[in-house]
């Protein structure tokens, strides 16, 4: 185990300096290839608020051709099951420009699921609100949000509405997928669900945040034995972790799943060191969320800020120059390479999903949505 551990982390080195000096020159794959050459999924989640962000990231900068599915996100619930649509959520060009593209746009759903067991019709009625969206705006399935059904009525909801919705969607023409959390557990009741489910979408990011007492890594592909509070993020606190949980202990087939990347990550103004403490051990008031395109991208190895690697989790961080105070957690165009390369091709998931594609744009360029969909193509010998 420890060998071939120690052969994945040297080829991983040896990918990442090479992607460092030369993922540039992958771009004739961009000029060359589109999603029709792609036989894993890759799925953007793309937020309505986008359109109003700076850059304003809508319809106009997604790259279709990049892309197999995207989840569009924002839509709500009611306590009587009505949709809540929120002003400036609907965008005709997502629709058809996706469906000139071949991608397949989702509805994508969240809420406080657990209201829908306060009465035995509202789920009923919240499938057939959704059915009525999807069918009148051309949408192609829902993408469910529920973090996390933990009580049995939560489970038992899960269950109901899960079959509910493949019921009033058939498959192949809908597609119905699930956000599930990195270490599996109970409460979406695995067994029953995923004969409905067209596949699962795994969480592995938010390792880090301000709920931490030390500097975490956001989404470690490999875990790192020096991390002396693995327990933040565990069980699954690992891409690796988390395949094993959801294909060795849930026996969920390996083309059901897709693997979350983060466009995003956290600074840490306090702490000093990966894995370092912040004062008093209370990281809550000076951890910030930040995007790749428009925050980490301009600080690497810049700025007062020295990029490094950590050789077991194989993923960037950042440290302030001179001993200043100062951690980031983030991913690259070399770390998301090698991630979305391990996950569909090492280990043969069905695909990868992104959170969030705005996150990744700078006003001009991808890099991390390229890096996705270059890893994403079929490898070659």
């Amino acid at each position: 185990m420890k060998s071939n551990r120690l052969f994945l982390a040297i080829c991983a080195g040896l990918a990442s300096l090479m992607l460092l000096s030369g993922l540039a020159s992958s771009a004739y794959a961009q000029a060359t290839l589109s999603n029709a050459n792609l036989t894993k999924r890759l799925i953007g989640d793309y937020g309505y608020w986008s359109r109003t962000q700076t850059p304003p990231y809508s319809s106009d900068q997604i790259p279709f051709s990049k892309l197999t599915h995207i989840n569009h996100a924002g839509v709500g619930f009611d306590a009587n099951a009505n949709l809540t649509v929120p002003s400036g959520f609907l965008e005709k060009e997502l629709l058809t420009k996706g469906h000139n593209n071949g991608v397949k746009v989702l509805l994508l759903l969240g809420g406080d699921f657990s209201t829908l067991e306060s009465s035995p019709t509202l789920t009923a009625t919240l499938v057939a609100n959704l059915k009525a969206f999807l069918v009148e705006y051309g949408y192609e399935g829902v993408d469910i949000d529920w973090e996390y059904p933990t009580s049995n009525q939560d489970i038992a909801e899960f269950r109901t509405l899960m079959l509910s919705l493949r019921t009033a969607l058939p498959s192949p023409q809908y597609l119905i997928s699930a956000d599930v959390p990195p270490w599996g557990g109970d409460g979406y009741d695995f067994p029953e669900t995923v004969n409905w489910v067209d596949y699962f979408n795994v969480m592995t990011y938010d390792c880090a945040g301000p709920w931490t007492d030390s500097a975490q890594l956001n989404s470690a592909i490999f875990p790192d034995p020096n991390n002396p509070e693995p327990w933040d993020c565990e069980p699954g606190g690992s891409v690796k972790e988390a395949i094993d949980i959801y294909v060795q202990q849930l026996l969920i087939p390996k083309a059901k799943l897709n693997i979350g990347t983060p466009f995003y990550g956290y600074v840490y103004h306090q702490a000093n060191a990966l894995w370092g403490y912040c004062p008093n051990e209370d990281c809550s008031n000076s951890v910030d969320y930040e995007n790749y395109g428009t925050f980490f991208k301009q600080r690497i190895n810049q700025m007062g800020w020295r990029t490094f690697y950590d050789p077991s989790a194989l993923v960037p961080y950042m440290l302030k120059d001179n001993g200043n105070p100062g951690f980031i957690t983030y991913d690259d165009a070399s770390s998301t390479f090698y991630r979305v390369s391990y996950t569909d091709w090492g280990r043969g998931l069905g695909g990868t999903f992104i959170w969030e594609l705005d996150a990744d744009y700078d006003g001009q360029t991808q890099d991390l949505l390229d890096a996705s969909f270059n890893a994403s193509l079929p490898q070659t010998p």
